[in-house]
Parts: C-alpha cells; structure tokens; sequence
C-alpha cells in the first residue's frame, strides 16, 4: 500500500514538472500563431509589434539572471508556483487588452514566467527525483515543453483555416472581428495548463536538499520519504550529511569563511555545462524552427506545403522525445547526447547540400533594387514574372541562367546597425502582395530593444541613416521534389535534436553542478545559453543574405562536431548516480565507485 502511495506521488510529482514544460513551449510558441491577426487588427506599428515580440525575450534574461538566487531564498517550489501564477495573470492581460501597454506587459510577465520555470522545474526534478527515475522526470518535463509547442502551431493552424472560411465570405467587417477574437482565442487556450500547474506547485514537497541547505532535517527527511523507501531516504540523507560534512571539513582547515568556489568539483562540471548549454544553441535549433517556413518555402515547398512542413517537423519534435524520455534512464545521457549530436552533424551537411545545389545559381539584384527605393526611404516591389525579368536583365550575364524560369526573392535590408529581410515572394505566386520595405520594419522602437538587437548597436545614429539594400537574392525555385528532401533531412535533424540534446541538455544542467553552486550556475549557464541563441540570431539574416542557407547549416554542423567531441570524450555518465555521488566524482574521488568518461 505505501508503495504504491509512492508511486502514485512519484506520478504525481512528474505531472506538474510536465505542465511547467508545456507552459515553457506554450510561450515560445503561442506568438507565431497569433501574430498575423494581432498585426492585422491591433493597429499597432511594426516597432510596437517587435517590442510586444521580444518583451518575451526581456523578461525571460531578466528572471534568468535572479531565478538561481531567488530559488536559494524562497524554495524551489515557492518559486514554482510564483512561475505559474504569473504565466496565468498574464494571458487575461493579453487576451483583455486594447492598448499597446497592457501586450507588453502581458508578454513581459509571459518572459517572466518562462525564465524562472526553465531554472526552477529542471532544478527541482534533480533535487527530488531517485537516481534511478531522474532522466525520466526531466525528459517529461521536455517533452510536454514539446507538446507546447506542437500545440501552438496546431491551434495557430486551427484559427488560420477558420480565418480562410470566414475571409471567403467577402464580408471585411465580419473578417476584422473575427481576427480580433481568433488572436485572442489563441492567448485564452493556454491558461488551463497555467491553472493546473500551479494547483499542482502547491500539492508537492519542498526539495529534501534545499531544506536540508536551510538546516530543516527532519523536513527534508519527510519530503525524501514522499517518493522514496525508507531505506533510500535514510541512503540519501546519509550522503547529505556526509557531503555537508566535509565541505564543512575544507572550511574549517583554512582562513576563509567559505570553500572556494575553484575547486575542481566546481569549476569542471560548471565548465561542462556551459560548454553544452552553448553547443545546444549553435546547433541552430532556434533558428531552425523560427525560420523555418521560410527555409521549407526556399527549398521548393509551396507556402501551404511549408506551413504544414512545420507541423509535422513539430509533431516529429514531440514523438521523437517520448524515445528519449524512455531510453534516457536506461541507455544514459551520455550515449544520447553522443548519438543526438553524431545525427545532427549528418542531418546538417544533407541540408547545406541540397540548398547548394541552387543557391551557386542565385542572383544579387541589390543595386537594381536599391535604386527603386523612394526619397521617402521606402520601397513597394510586386514580384512577378515581369519584375522577375526586369531585375535579371540589370544584372547582366549573371541572370541569363535564371531567365523562363520560376524563382524566388528574398531582400536583405538595412538601417545603420539593424537589419531586417523581407518573406520569400516568388514570381508564380499570383496572389501574392508587393514587398513592402520601410525604415520602421528594421529599426527597434527604443533603446532596450535594441540591446538585445544588436549589443553594440548605436541607435541614434541608425535613426538617421539611410535605407539600404543589402542583398536581393533571386534563387531558382527547385522541384517540390526537392523541397520535400529539405524537409526530410531538416525532420531527421529535429528527431536526432529530441532524443538526445532535447531530453538531455536539461539534466546535463541540473546535474553536473554540485548543490551548492546547482541554482546560480543554473542562471549563469542558461544566460550563456540565451547569449548564443541571441547572436546566432543576430547573425543569421546577414549570413544567409551573403552566402546562402547552405553555409549556414555546414556552419552549424562545425560547431555540433564540438558539442559530439565534448559529450563523447568529455562528459561523464551520470545514469543510475546520486547527485553526491556526480559531486564526489568532480571532486576527483576515484576511489569510489566511479563515472565512466569514455
């Protein structure tokens, strides 16, 4: 009987992390579907819709910064439920508002929200999950992160065809409305989650380790007998002591106050850590998914066929995590994470070869393009068969190759230290709209934006520079054939991503880092995390503008071989180990029963 209240609790305990996944992949998913409608109704300029865009962004680095420190203060489940109720606030914020302030305030509490989970859920699935089922609990946690995101892109897709249905009506009036509500039915279908997760905050324990840190035994002992054996709970609580015991041993022997934090059982894992955190971003996962109707659209999918791309390469995210949430606690992290890395290098060169196969045909009008823009610093281009020959006969022997056939443009541009590109017109697109190109759709609307923009921009002086074409880059469309190929490789590379970096990136994390330092170098390793996500970013419009989506992605294979060198030799196998033991084991304790490196 009690163990099966164990188990139930076990089960329990596992269900709230998974809903603080779902929230996190709720918010980096839930704009893209509403934003078209947003934009179409708000009335807001193209700046204010960049701020409401990236006030998530602001207030995930800010509570990224502080959740290490607050988590040592508060609990790790007090900062828990502080995570959900704000995620819950925020979407009556948004979905009730009629102004500019109360989005932004709303997507900034959103920021928040997401911040604090990505530290704090991970952070407390370590300190109160056995060794035996800790990968698990941490790769449910991934994978409801990747159900989030599935579920934004179905339900963006939902409202997408119901906005067809309605806009084939040939009522204006009625479409307006409509797009008003869908936006903001789209905001109202994630606070269900939100309620449950924070109902689910208050039911479970405290960590054992951060009471037993704050000098609460006798309730750390309790919170370890909620999910553990008697004799499991008196094992770990021994351990605890132990470990207390001798950093107290090492402070004791020398004139400061407290053991340094340069001890190779700190520096080591914290490095590790670090090292992985970045790696995971310059796989390009982020721009992956962010760019990739865009990618699929300039691969020679359709733009219905590249949306629906997208759903699946989400709906392949999330089967392929359920392999890792079952093998992660039986094969280990270090064979995925080996295995993920080894299979997004392969993925990646098949990508970058495909797209080379057309991108050292393409064509840079950016001068003919450039003399088009108005004295009024704007540009409206329709881009048509006709416009298609017009730019190609400018620039000469270069575009006789391209000429009868369909191509595509895309149109870096520019204002001083900011840079912007246009969505992927091509020239068979009958309905398509004119590109519009203006100052507002690439300056940030104020200085904070701009920072994490561009860290060394200088706004001022790029209000007054002149609009400028970077790059207009005419591709010959390839074969549907071939856009379906790019989508498969880009498929394979986000199920290799999901069984290994996806489920075991969170639990390199949370478990490397010794108890003592786990929360704040939680925050620090996960800013590091965000710095690179922000400058791939940054790097990826002007990088693809000049030298094509092919370079891109043999770039990011590069940097992935690092991340396969560093989890095959490197890191040490964590399955099956105590966190006192991984502790023990960076201590240099070999004299125990050890972690394998290789």
């Amino acid at each position: 009987m009690e163990s099966n209240e164990k188990t139930s609790y076990n089960r329990f305990l596992l269900l709230v992390a998974g809903l603080g996944g779902l929230l996190y992949g709720v918010d980096v998913g839930i704009i893209a579907g509403a934003l078209p409608y947003l934009e179409a109704t708000s009335g807001l300029t193209a700046g204010q819709l960049s701020i409401v865009v990236a006030a998530v962004l602001l207030g995930s680095v800010i509570s990224t910064l502080f959740a290490g420190v607050l988590a040592d203060w508060m609990g790790r489940k007090l900062m828990m439920t502080l995570s959900g109720v704000l995620f819950v606030v925020s979407i009556p914020v948004i979905a009730l508002s009629h102004g500019y302030e109360a989005l932004v305030l709303g997507r900034l509490l959103q920021g928040i929200s997401a911040g604090l989970i990505g530290v704090v859920v991970p952070l407390y699935l370590a300190e109160c999950l056995s060794a035996s089922s800790r990968g698990k609990g941490t790769g449910i946690f991934q994978w409801l992160l990747t159900l989030g995101i599935v579920t934004a892109a179905v339900v963006g897709m939902f409202f997408s065809i119901r906005v067809e249905e309605v806009a084939k009506l040939g009522d204006a009036a009625r479409l307006l409305a409509f797009k008003d509500t869908a936006w903001r039915s789209i905001f109202w279908v994630s606070l269900p989650p939100g309620i449950l997760f924070v109902i689910g905050s208050l039911m479970v324990a405290e960590s054992p380790r951060w009471l037993f840190r704050r000098g609460r035994r006798e309730a750390a002992y309790s919170a370890l007998l909620r999910s553990r054996t008697v004799d499991q709970a008196n094992l770990e609580l021994a351990e605890m002591e132990q470990a207390a015991a001798a950093e107290v041993a090492n402070t004791s022997t020398g004139a400061k106050a407290k053991e340094s934090l340069l001890r190779r059982k700190y520096v080591i894992p914290f490095v590790l850590a670090c090292v992985i955190l970045a790696c995971n971003q310059a796989t390009g996962v982020n721009s992956i998914i962010g760019y990739n109707a865009n990618i699929l659209l300039q691969s020679g999918l359709s733009d219905v066929q590249a949306h629906w791309g997208y759903v699946l390469f989400t709906v392949v995210n999330f089967l392929m995590t359920i392999g890792g949430v079952l093998l992660v606690d039986r094969k280990g992290r270090k064979f995925l994470l080996s295995l993920g890395s080894a299979g997004i290098i392969v993925s990646l060169l098949c990508t970058g070869t495909l797209f080379r196969r057309t991108e050292k045909l393409r064509v840079d009008s950016r001068d003919a393009v450039q003399s088009m823009v108005s004295n009024g610093q704007k540009l409206s281009l329709l881009y048509d068969k006709k416009a298609a020959d017009k730019l190609l006969a400018a620039s000469g022997n270069s575009g006789d190759a391209l000429r009868n056939r369909t191509t595509s443009l895309i149109v870096i541009y520019s204002c001083g230290d900011f840079r912007a590109a246009t969505k992927v017109a091509r020239s068979d697109d009958t309905a398509a709209k004119p590109i519009e190109i203006t100052r507002d759709g690439c300056l940030p609307a104020n200085k904070v934006v701009a920072f994490f923009s561009n860290p060394f921009s200088n706004l001022d002086a790029s209000r007054q520079a002149p609009l400028r074409i970077d790059n207009a880059l005419i591709s010959p469309v390839p074969s549907t054939h071939n856009g379906w190929m790019v989508a498969i490789t880009l498929f394979i590379f986000m199920a290799f991503f999901a069984i290994g970096p996806g489920v075991c990136v969170w639990l390199a994390l949370s478990e490397l880092m010794p108890t003592r330092i786990r929360s704040n170098g939680m925050s620090i390793a996960l800013l590091i995390n965000q710095a690179v996500s922000t400058g791939i970013a940054a790097t990826f419009l002007p990088t693809v503008g000049r030298y094509g989506y092919s370079t891109m992605f043999f770039a990011f294979a590069a940097c992935t071989v690092v991340y396969f060198i560093t989890a095959a030799v490197f890191l040490p196998e964590t399955k099956g180990k105590t966190l006192e033991e991984i502790e023990a084991h960076f201590e240099g304790a070999s004299k125990k029963p050890g972690l394998a490196t290789a």
